[in-house]
């Protein structure tokens, strides 16, 4: 039997189709409302995300390397400044046939081994339309010879921009430093799109490195429209760089360049320094580097001359350079005689040395009865011996560093040396032995375990000189520092016995400076390096490794002084022989720049000509002496004036 029968009436039918369209509607009405959302959502929320995203697509944003900001001494006088800058990049992208291309570039840019080895490993890395440099700092005459065959060699790129120049060359290259590309780890570090700007310049060394972030400027931008592969269609707009800050040196650039040729050939450096504020005048270490050659990007022949030379052309002895400080040093002891009360007029007499025990401490002569101003004259050692050893390496001690030794300057300067001024808990600490009698005697006269850079040398001078405890400074917007250091009365002793040693019967008596009316006190030093028998130390015939350094201490005028200095001469053999008179020379082109000037002119030309004419010749004897060919542009450049 069968169930009941459903009859689906015409009406049943039409309610069915209503509520399901009904819900077809709704569901249509609600994708469209979401959908609706979404493009509202994005027209206007997400607007401007999508325009940039769109923009980059189509425009390709160069950065612009900014100018840095100018070094200056302190007559406004340029010491690192910028100049245009002619390069030659090569886009890969472009590129046809980059084996044709580099051999017309190295004939027209006479480029060399190493500099084509780097091109082709950039090469090997860039992608796309990525520059890749090829020549910088070019001169008019090979940027041009380039630009004219430019059709002829695609993938070449030439442009405008500007580097680094020091137009004093390597005679303020430890001062400012130098300037170079940033490393892969530099980038690494801090994900700057400069640093892959080609043209890009930071601080490697020295003032360059210090004042980085003062000196570099802010990047500019270059708009350009690019294809969907990249390719430029047409420049759209350029955003120009902001410069860095101009900074200010208390440096005089004349005295520095002066006081750099001053040292001619020798190993050595020199330091001037204000007496009114502690303004560092120059700062001088030689031999140097050209540092505009550094920021070119040196070559590897380059690096291996100064690598190579024994004069350590590459490290600054104004501030790294540590040197037993020799006689030079008496004048600090004699400031701790007086000090710790004893009678300048104090006799003690001098047979050729003095003895400790069963151990004799030799003189450099017999002088006979010795007060102090005598003995900082005559450079006594017996003297000093005596009263050393009477009031002890404590004394001595706080006087060295009342005077500026041991101590690490606020400098913008990397690397300095502190030095040492030793004391018996320095001794213990340093080799767990107790301090002795001859320790004593040995540092009293600047020897023994006492080491000072020649600038601390000259902060000593320039603190006698002044009677202030003078803090160097070298960027003019320091503060001045210069308290009050010893009593004056025993400042003038000790400047009386330094004016004896050059205007009197001292060890410097050839040195005086040959302006009237302007006399110049000091005192000479010489430093052992290794232990030599007397007669045979100062001889020409000791290895020039081995030599005594030559050192001078010097300030001027001696009745109100001005200018303190201080000047090393790396075995040298003597300080009177040495770096007095280059001390003298330097001083006088303060009070008298044409007579000093008229002494440079001869004896450079007895050194073969200036600094950059012997470097050059240096550089080809050490090219020829490998069989390296002379580039046409350094044959060009040898007579050239720095």
């Amino acid at each position: 039997m069968s169930g009941p029968v459903r009859i689906v009436s015409e009406a049943t039918q039409t309610f069915s189709f209503s509520r399901r369209a009904t819900m077809l509607g709704l569901g249509q009405g609600a994708v469209a409302l979401v959908l609706a959302g979404r493009l509202t959502w994005l027209s206007i929320a997400e607007n401007e995300r999508y325009t940039l995203l769109s923009e980059s697509n189509r425009v390709d944003l160069t950065l612009i390397p900014p100018r840095r900001g100018w070094i200056v001494d302190r007559n406004g006088q340029p010491i690192a400044n910028n100049r245009t800058d002619f390069r030659i990049d090569l886009i890969p992208e472009r590129l046809d046939d980059a084996d044709k291309v580099l051999a017309r570039l190295t004939q027209l840019l006479q480029l060399d081994a190493d500099q084509i080895d780097r091109i082709r490993r950039d090469l090997d890395s860039a992608r796309g339309f990525t520059p890749v440099p090829v020549a910088e700092n070019l001169d008019w005459d090979r940027y041009a010879s380039v630009v004219v065959r430019q059709p002829e060699l695609p993938g070449v790129a030439p442009s405008q921009g500007y580097a680094r120049f020091y137009p004093d060359g390597a005679a303020v290259a430890h001062l400012v430093g130098y300037v170079g590309a940033a490393t892969s780890e530099q980038y690494r570090e801090t994900k700057n799109p400069l640093y892959l700007t080609p043209g890009f310049k930071l601080g490697k060394d020295g003032l360059e490195k210090s004042l980085e972030d003062r000196l570099r400027g802010q990047p500019g931008a270059k708009r350009v429209e690019v294809t969907a592969r990249g390719r430029p269609v047409r420049d759209l707009e350029t955003r120009r760089d902001t410069p860095g800050q101009t900074t200010r040196l208390t440096i005089d650039a004349g005295l520095q360049a002066y006081a750099a040729r001053r040292l001619g050939n020798e190993s050595g450096s020199a330091v001037v320094i204000d007496c009114q504020n502690g303004g560092i005048l120059a700062l001088a270490s030689m031999p140097a580097y050209d540092p505009n050659s550094f920021s070119d990007g040196i070559s590897r022949m380059e690096w291996g001359m100064l690598s190579d030379d024994d004069h350590l052309p590459l490290l600054n002895k104004a501030i790294q350079g540590l040197y037993p400080p020799g006689s030079t040093f008496k004048p600090a002891t004699a400031l701790a005689v007086l000090e710790a009360g004893v009678d300048p007029n104090r006799i003690v007499h001098c047979n050729g040395g003095y003895q400790l025990g069963n151990r004799r401490f030799g003189c450099l002569g017999r002088h006979g009865p010795m007060n102090l101003h005598r003995a900082i004259a005559r450079s006594c050692n017996t003297y000093f011996y005596a009263m050393g050893r009477e009031i002890g390496i404590e004394k001595i001690a706080a006087a060295a560093r009342a005077l500026g030794l041991g101590a690490e300057y606020p400098l913008p300067l990397p690397s300095q040396r502190y030095g040492t001024v030793p004391d018996a808990t320095w001794k213990q600490r340093k080799y767990n032995q107790n301090w002795g009698q001859s320790d004593t005697l040995n540092t009293s006269i600047g020897q023994g375990y006492l080491l000072a850079s020649p600038l601390q040398l000259a902060v000593m001078a320039s603190r006698i000189a002044s009677g202030r405890e003078l803090v160097p400074r070298l960027l003019a917007d320091t503060p001045v520092v210069g308290g009050a250091l010893a009593s004056p009365e025993h400042l003038a002793l000790v400047r009386a016995g330094m004016d004896e040693v050059v205007n009197g019967a001292g060890t410097a008596g050839r040195s005086r400076l040959q302006v009237p009316d302007v006399r110049m006190g000091g005192k000479t030093g010489t430093a052992q390096v290794r232990r030599i028998s007397g007669g045979a130390r100062g001889g020409l015939n000791v290895p020039w490794k081995y030599r005594d350094h030559g050192l001078f201490v010097a300030f001027a005028p001696v009745e109100a002084p001005r200018y303190a200095a201080a000047v090393v001469i790396e075995h040298g053999m003597s300080g009177s022989g040495a770096a007095a008179p280059v001390a003298r020379d330097i001083l006088t082109y303060l009070f008298d720049r044409e007579r000093a000037m008229q002494t440079l002119d001869t004896l450079e030309a007895g050194w073969g000509g200036n600094i950059a004419t012997r470097m050059a010749v240096k550089a080809a004897a050490y090219r020829a002496a490998r069989a390296v060919p002379l580039p046409e542009t350094d044959v060009d450049n040898m007579g050239t004036a720095e």
